[in-house]
């Protein structure tokens, strides 16, 4: 029955993925801590305007990719589809505008309605940094390196190579769109049907499209940097700058983008050729805008995310759990017992099983399957004499030890 599996772009996560997942969070949250990142969260669903006004109405997340749903007369809420409008939010009704700088770090799950595909999906989960109220270009260099320091610390940092651009200011953001509007505007027959809905909305978004016909177009659009002013072009010398000094490498890419006017100066992304074509596993950029678009004050920010399915594809074999420690009652007078010292043994620092139910062969067989590091076989004779017996499940030896130095043994085990 269909109602019995996940619903088409969910799954479940497993114990042997979730190690992964949890080695991307818990690496990059150390991370961000050393960076001076401290960790928030919002809820899971905002009302819809947030999103409306963070990513534009126009854009293919707001008009075809949410989840909305009502909860009242009149009112609306979206699953949230991205961390950052949620982030802008809270600074706003929190009142987190009297304490900046504000550098936080975020995980969570996140919502969109597209096509599900390698590492993607219509729930997926995220590592997100921000940091708002800063608007000098070490912001960017900082931002930039802590994102480089976890991809290096999860063991990928020679898998994915750091593309950037510059979006400028306000100012040579507008005199660039209307130098792409005059390019398409020529072409119009020829553009897609979205990229002609764009062309007079959103034409930055036009460098986004996948269409065959649209890319050839592209191709001989107008750069980004022939309409940079000059201080437009001092900022981005000081965030590269910034980076060389770090010796972090980067590759200059004039078609990186973002749609949206509230994004300013540097965006960048950390791309891999592993995944085939959904290359970007963090991505990002300075948006100046975003807070004052949302009705607060000018708050300059910058900020990052990443996905966290697309980096635990990458990682290597994360380390097994420990082995554990198999608790064995024999009989069933040493049943309470058994359940006593397992419990002692884990307040003592030892990962610990009880051995529930079966024979003493389908117990031992239990622990050879869980990779059990040793078994404690406890019965009428050991609970007489205060004492356990310790079966080595790696050399078959074993040997009968005293309770009360039992925690001392098994910390000796290799």
């Amino acid at each position: 029955m269909n109602s019995l599996q996940p619903v088409r772009g969910t799954r479940d996560i497993l114990p042997d993925e979730m190690r992964r997942h949890r080695v991307v969070i818990e690496t990059a949250r150390a991370v961000a801590a050393r960076y001076g990142y401290h960790e928030m969260a919002t809820p899971v669903f905002e009302f819809t305007e947030v999103f409306k006004r963070t990513l534009g109405e126009t854009s293919d997340v707001v008009t075809k990719e949410m989840y909305t749903f009502a909860i009242g007369e009149g009112e609306q809420v979206t699953l949230r589809p991205e961390a950052t409008a949620g982030v802008a939010r809270a600074l706003i009704s929190g009142g987190l505008t009297q304490s900046l700088p504000l550098k936080v770090f975020y995980n969570g799950p996140m919502f969109r309605h597209e096509r599900p595909q390698k590492g993607r999906y219509r729930q997926f989960h995220q590592i997100d940094v921000e940091l708002l109220g800063v608007a000098e270009p070490l912001a960017d260099v900082e931002i930039i390196a802590l994102g480089a320091d976890i991809l290096a610390a999860l063991g990928l940092g020679q898998h994915t190579t750091l593309e950037l651009n510059t979006l400028g200011d306000p100012e040579s953001r507008k005199a660039y769109r209307a130098a792409l509007v005059e390019y398409f505007s020529a072409y119009r027959d020829e553009l897609s049907d979205d990229s002609r809905d764009r062309l007079t909305r959103n034409p930055l978004r036009i460098l986004d499209s996948k269409d065959k016909g649209d890319r050839q177009l592209i191709e001989h659009a107008p750069l980004f940097g022939d309409y940079l002013n000059q201080q437009s072009r001092d900022f981005f010398a000081g965030v590269l700058a910034g980076l060389d000094l770090l010796g972090i490498g980067y590759t200059l890419n004039d078609r990186l983008v973002r749609g949206l006017d509230y994004y300013t100066h540097t965006a960048f992304e950390f791309t891999t050729t592993a995944l085939g074509a959904q290359g970007t596993v963090l991505a990002g950029g300075r948006y100046d805008g975003l807070v004052e678009t949302m009705g607060g004050p000018s708050v300059p920010g910058i900020g990052w995310a990443a996905g966290v399915e697309r980096l635990s594809l990458l990682l290597a074999e994360p380390p097994l759990p420990p082995r554990p420690i198999v608790v064995v009652p024999v009989g069933e007078a040493a049943q309470a017992a058994a359940l006593k010292l397992t419990q002692d043994l884990r307040h003592a620092g030892f990962a610990v099983e009880l051995g529930y139910s079966g024979n003493l062969k389908k117990r031992l067989q239990r622990a050879n399957k869980m990779n059990a590091r040793a078994a404690l076989l406890f019965g009428e004779e050991e609970l007489a004499a205060g004492s356990a017996t310790l079966r080595d499940l790696d050399s078959g030896e074993q040997e009968l030890v005293s309770l009360d130095r039992l925690a001392e043994r098994l910390s000796r085990l290799a």
